[in-house]
């Protein structure tokens, strides 16, 4: 069996390594005068600043309470045709949705705006809050424009729908 030989600086100490290279050793070196005068350098790694509890546990409900809604809201969207239904029923529209296709697809259009929208927000809040920053609006913008995103899909079927057409074209009171 051969010895495996140690491979350069692999067992040398730091003085050895120094003294090997033409160096002279660290305690013969005269203090540097800017190193003596210079203010202590903030390196990136240091750690990142804590965000207020407050605007953390804000933050994280805020995100938790859209994660539910997006899971229920979502499902619902999916079946669109039933929720036009209600609202329909709700309107006091005479008449039932019939624009199932455009329904079936811009529901589900709608349903994958809000998941993509409370994963973005969410990827965004919880970058925010490591780096310390104030994070408890972010949640509630991302809401308002994944919701304002969503009602615009939902509006598109809604608006091919006869029925809906007919009672906005009414006269009031009629």
């Amino acid at each position: 069996m051969s010895e495996q030989r140690p491979q350069y600086g692999e067992i040398a100490t730091p003085e050895e390594q120094r003294r090997a290279a033409g160096l002279p050793p660290l305690s013969e070196m005269p203090p540097s005068p800017l190193a003596e005068n210079a203010p202590p350098v903030e390196s990136s790694s240091d750690a990142p600043k804590r965000a207020h509890p407050v605007d953390r546990f804000v933050t994280i409900g805020l995100l938790a309470y859209g994660l539910v809604n997006v899971v229920v809201t979502g499902l619902q969207y999916l079946d669109l045709p039933t929720v036009m239904n209600q609202v329909l029923s709700v309107l006091g529209v005479s008449g039932e949705f019939t624009n199932f296709a455009q329904g079936r697809v811009w529901g589900t259009i709608a349903a994958v705006v809000l998941v993509a929208g409370w994963a973005l927000t969410a990827t965004l809040s919880i970058r925010r809050l490591r780096r310390g920053k104030l994070t408890w609006w972010l949640p509630m913008v991302g809401a308002v424009v994944t919701l304002g995103i969503a009602a615009i899909c939902i509006s598109i079927p809604m608006m091919g729908d006869p029925a809906f057409m007919s009672f906005l074209q009414a006269p009031p009171g009629s």
